[in-house]
């Protein structure tokens, strides 16, 4: 021993607890799975959980450390999930190994949408508020609808695309279609499990709490707060504002992926990637507090979780849900329980206890 005291407080503020908070649930719920502790319903669920909190913090990259409302969101992720689809449909007899194709199945997927991030930001980025939040949300109905109209198939002479039908590919005999459509993709290995589900999840937060804390994220929060100050001393705010708007296109490109590799088949409708799944995620954002990581971890989670948790309920499930959704505003937003909560605080009633121990 060196006889050097151990900094709590610094470990706080890197950001472990939050990471240990992800490492538990998982513990818990894999140790519940493994001993037949949750239902089969319950079970195909947790995917979904990690998948909606990857989709959280990447939206909270833009709306809370950018500052930008996004209502757009889930074409990044529409793009994301059908890149990766194909790439795997595509290579599924190149590349034998699952994880293998599963990953670079995800690095595509993640380019896709960062590159979708770039052109959507050249033109949009230059826009505020509610601008910037129309142009988003046109661009998601956008990409959903030219999505549906594309097929794609595969032979020996290579890649066909059509938008009119799948006779208009003029496939070989050995060809096959991967995207058809309206119908979308269908047969995409399941490779999503929980544990990819985790470790992507704890990427993502390592990526989004490094760049917050960095020079870089320290530059683009003071854009947030004040662009003509910013200015003023020699931030490039062009380029501090794309590169959170590209990581977090790419990062919902993640999720994508992990979506699409969920599902035997991928339909690109407005229940999965339309203007109500954007809502949804800033939903999730905002209750778990504008900036707060940690926050919109535990809010995805709880209310991806909460519907189905009140299945019982029947008729009653979403008034009860309507009800968590109003408490869990007022807790994280009502001066009166902000006031609580500060008085309350664990941080504060260790900081006073340490002042008498001083005494």
């Amino acid at each position: 021993m060196s006889g050097k005291k151990f900094d709590f407080k610094k470990l706080l503020k890197g950001d472990f607890s939050t990471y240990l908070m992800v490492i538990v649930f998982y513990i818990i719920l894999q140790t519940m799975s493994v001993s037949g502790g949750l239902s089969s319903l319950f079970k195909g669920m947790l995917v979904p959980l990690c998948i909606y909190s990857i989709m959280a913090l990447s939206l909270n990259l833009t709306v809370g450390i950018m500052g930008e409302l996004s209502l757009g969101h889930a074409g990044f992720m529409c793009v994301g999930a059908f890149a990766g689809a194909t790439f795997s449909q595509l290579t599924r007899d190149a590349i034998s190994v699952d994880l293998l194709r599963f990953i670079l199945a995800i690095l595509v997927g993640a380019a896709a949408a960062a590159l979708f991030g770039f052109i959507i930001g050249i033109p949009v980025l230059r826009l505020k508020g509610d601008y910037l939040a129309i142009v988003t949300l046109a661009f998601g109905e956008i990409i959903k609808n030219v999505i549906n109209v594309i097929y794609l198939g595969v032979d020996d002479n290579g890649l066909h695309l059509s938008i009119k039908d799948e006779a208009a590919l003029n496939l070989s005999e050995n060809g096959r279609v991967i995207i058809k459509g309206a119908q979308g993709i269908t047969g995409t290995p399941k490779n999503s499990t929980f544990t990819i589900g985790i470790v992507l999840l704890l990427i993502t937060l390592v990526i989004v709490l490094n760049l917050v804390h960095s020079r870089s994220g320290r530059a683009i929060m003071a854009i947030r707060d004040n662009r003509i100050a910013a200015e003023s001393i020699g931030i490039n705010v062009t380029k501090y504002k794309m590169m959170a708007f590209v990581i977090s296109a790419s990062l919902a490109g993640v999720a994508g992926v992990l979506y699409s590799h969920n599902l035997s088949s991928l339909l690109a409708q407005p229940k999965n990637f339309g203007y109500n799944m954007s809502i949804m995620i800033l939903v999730y954002v905002v209750l778990g507090g504008i900036g707060n990581m940690r926050g919109s971890i535990i809010a995805a989670m709880l209310l991806t979780a909460l519907p189905e948790l009140l299945r019982g309920f029947s008729d009653y499930r979403m008034l009860v849900y309507a009800i968590v959704l109003i408490l869990m505003m007022l807790f994280n937003w009502a001066p009166a329980c902000l006031e609580f909560r500060e008085r309350y605080s664990l941080k504060r009633m260790f900081a006073g206890k340490k002042a008498k121990e001083a005494q």
